[in-house]
């Protein structure tokens, strides 16, 4: 009876140790499987120097992690990759593929932190990312991934952090973001994205860490309220207004500056005691400055710089004593400097010029200068003012439909500082004027009286959109005095009332960061009110002048650089695609040339000149020296079809005038440039640099130049079907930016010519 016994057990002791050899067995075989896919992260990265010491026989779990690389492995998976590459990496070659690269990623499937920063990788990121369901962290900063996020992104509920700063992210925020349930963490700082915050951001609960800087978002905050753990909300460089956010307050960073908020500093941001960190600066934040912020116990560092703050400071102010940065410079503050901020000066930046401060140190304002500043971002001196009801519009606009001629008047809205002003006449109170400094020649500003003065509205920032009253604008321009006229032009006929409201709907739409907006319009009546005699277009100010006055041959200061000039390139191309897709219907055929685009005061670039959808069909419409010789061209009737292409062309017109950097004055001279530009295209280095404006010659990268010279020559083709789309051009011309950017300091040869990249660009259509 033993024997078999015996037996039974051998065989289960052999058994047992099979099930045993085959489970290390499995167990080496997942480990094997996963080290073959790091190996081949490692040639899909074409074998980084961070990645040098990965071959066959390196144990990765067992790795010694630094702070550029670092596996870590949890029962033989592993659960973290962390790979960070040098800054400012140059894209991976033309072969790489972000698919693949993500195919291969997904095969670590127990991943719950992935670090992928500065490694060159290019191209839309894959949905199938979202396939590593366990993700909590996500980091893939420093790249040049495009396009928008993808949605299969909300599929990773586990998600606690995602950032994707510094890459070419576009469009705009998905609502989806908002309903990770667990996300405590969202930094898509430098990146593309544009349009309005989802309102669903206010359901982020969890949210401690909020940084949407540098990018093309507008409009107004989502009321924050309720996210109670909120810590860090950085908004910085952005078109944010113009209310105040509605915040937590528990806030230790607050970065709001370079913005277009207008409106007053809430008292209530006085009780943000955990407050360490607090930028408003380059806004048009209007009242009293709250001085209480600077005895908050956890304020370090304070900017207010470059608002209309108002109000008196004095002496004997109380400070938290741990303040190591003020800015309070060009306000329109008064009184004395407060003592507490001297204290310990040598250890503090206080910085307090362009006030109208009583003190000696840095350059203040005379006393009489705030109180007259005080009046343009206050109320009108109170006055009856002509209100037009529903009913006398109505009358008007069918009184202008019988024969009436109205003649479109343009004022623009403006607020600058100068060293030398001029007052107006007659008047202590008024706003000050300043002498038209640059020609801003365009169809509109040829098309009607434009007015170049301060006033006391519109002057802060990008209001919405409203109906003036006349004498607002009489008060604005001392009664249409000649004088502050910059120009009058041709009459536009009104369109018949059924259809005039829709169009002036259609107008107030027109606002984009890179358009000169339209911030309203004003009616103004025969005496008795029964027909519309004249119509007010108010549209935003811009300071710097056009954009040719920056090119060299006529600049009379610094000309741009070639990184400033691509800048602006793809500021006009976006304010092209927003003509053309951002509004219904689009708006068209806007015959562009470069004296049309204006430089705001960060030199980013304005349309000056499109196609309003007010005026009756073909009026209001002047050509230019380039454009209106197309008028005898045959091919204009092929073109009926292809409205979007025209613009396309003139946009090329616009491009080539900025690589050469000399005005354009006739089509044959563009077309014997554009037949230049495509031989020196096929040539060598020299022979591109050769037609290039001096001023940026030894600057550019060849590649980012021969990017912009394909984008050049494609837009001029004379068919329009051949032209490529806004699309096509706007992402060719961040590739360039991007090359430039990517390769500008590190890249010279010993000639001191610049090296092109091993990479290319998407091909134009």
């Amino acid at each position: 009876m033993q024997l078999p016994m015996e037996k039974a057990f051998n065989h289960s002791a052999l058994l047992v140790l099979i099930i045993i050899s085959f489970s290390i067995s499995q167990s080496e075989q997942l480990q094997s499987s996963q080290s073959q896919t790091l190996l081949r992260i490692q040639r899909l990265l074409s074998y980084p120097a961070i990645l040098s010491s990965w071959n066959s026989s390196t144990d990765f779990c067992n790795t010694e992690p630094n702070p550029s690389l670092t596996v870590v492995c949890y029962e033989e998976s592993i659960s973290q990759l962390h790979i960070i590459g040098n800054k400012r990496p140059p894209r991976l070659p033309r072969n790489f593929s972000t698919d693949s690269f993500v195919t291969t990623i997904v095969k670590l499937p127990d991943l719950k932190v992935l670090t992928l920063v500065s490694l060159g990788l290019w191209g839309p990121l894959p949905g199938k990312i979202a396939r590593l369901s366990s993700l909590e962290i996500l980091n893939m900063s420093s790249n040049f991934l495009a396009d928008a996020i993808p949605q299969e992104l909300s599929l990773l509920t586990s998600l606690q952090t995602l950032i994707l700063d510094d890459n070419m992210f576009t469009g705009r925020l998905p609502e989806w973001l908002g309903t990770l349930p667990v996300l405590t963490v969202l930094s898509l700082r430098k990146n593309l994205f544009s349009g309005l915050l989802p309102n669903s951001f206010s359901n982020l609960e969890n949210l401690r860490v909020l940084s949407l800087s540098h990018n093309h978002f507008y409009g107004e905050v989502p009321d924050f309220n309720n996210l109670t753990n909120l810590q860090v909300l950085d908004l910085e460089d952005n078109a944010f207004g113009p209310r105040f956010p509605q915040l937590g307050k528990k806030l230790v960073t607050l970065e709001l500056s370079k913005n277009r908020f207008r409106s007053g500093i809430p008292d209530e941001l006085s009780s943000y005691y955990q407050l360490q960190r607090l930028d408003l600066s380059f806004n048009r934040f209007i009242g009293p400055c709250p001085t209480s912020l600077l005895s908050l116990p956890s304020l370090t560092y304070f900017n207010i710089a470059k608002n209309k703050l108002t109000g008196k400071l004095f002496e004997n102010l109380s400070c938290n004593p741990n303040l190591k940065f003020v800015d309070m410079s060009s306000n329109i503050l008064t009184g004395s400097l407060p003592k507490c901020l001297m204290l310990d000066s040598k250890k503090k930046v206080i910085l307090y010029a362009w006030n109208c401060l009583a003190t000696n140190d840095q350059n203040q304002h005379p006393l009489s200068f705030c109180r007259n500043e005080a009046l343009a971002v206050g109320i009108l001196p109170q006055k009856k003012q002509r209100q037009l009801s529903k009913a006398v519009l109505a009358s008007g606009i069918i009184g202008g439909i019988v024969g009436i001629i109205a003649s479109v008047g343009i004022i623009i809205f403006i607020y600058r500082r100068m060293g030398s002003r001029k007052k107006i006449k007659n008047t202590s109170t008024r706003s000050i004027m300043e002498n038209a400094s640059l020609g801003y020649t365009s169809k509109l500003l040829l098309d009607a009286r434009h007015i170049s003065q301060t006033v006391k509205v519109g002057a802060l920032g990008l209001p919405a959109y409203r109906t003036f009253a006349l004498e607002e604008l009489e008060e604005a321009t001392n009664n249409f005095d000649t004088s502050a006229f910059m120009g009058e032009g041709s009459q536009g006929q009104i369109l018949h009332s059924h259809n005039a409201q829709h169009h002036i709907e259609l107008v107030s739409k027109l606002r984009h960061r890179h358009l000169v907006s339209v911030l309203g319009h004003c009616f103004e009546c025969y005496l008795d009110e029964s027909s519309v005699s004249r119509m007010f277009l108010v549209f935003e100010y811009v300071p710097n002048g056009t954009l040719r006055s920056w090119i060299s041959e006529e600049c009379s200061r610094k000309s741009l650089t070639w990184a400033q000039r691509i800048t602006a390139e793809i500021g006009i191309a976006k304010g092209i695609q927003f003509l053309h897709t951002g509004i219904v219907p689009g708006v068209y055929s806007n015959y562009l040339k470069i004296t049309d685009i204006l430089l705001d005061q960060y030199l980013a670039a304005k349309i000056s000149s499109y196609n309003l959808p007010l005026l009756a069909k073909n009026t209001g419409k002047v050509g230019h020296a380039i454009s209106s010789s197309r008028s005898k061209d045959p091919r204009v009737n092929a073109r009926v079809n292809q409205e979007d292409k025209i613009d396309i062309y003139d946009f090329g017109v616009i491009l080539l005038e900025i690589i050469v950097g000399r005005p354009l004055q006739s089509r044959n001279e563009v077309e014997v440039l554009k037949d230049q530009l495509q031989a020196s295209f096929t040539a060598d280095d020299a022979a591109r640099r050769s037609i290039v404006d001096p001023a940026v010659q030894k600057t550019c990268l060849d590649q980012s130049l021969k990017t912009t010279m394909e984008v050049c020559i494609r837009c001029l083709l004379k068919e329009p079907a051949d032209r490529p789309s806004v699309e096509d051009v706007l992402w060719n011309l961040q590739f360039a930016a991007q090359v430039q950017d990517a390769w500008r300091g590190d890249s010279q040869s010993s000639e001191g010519s610049p090296i092109s990249p091993p990479y290319s660009h998407r091909a134009l259509h």
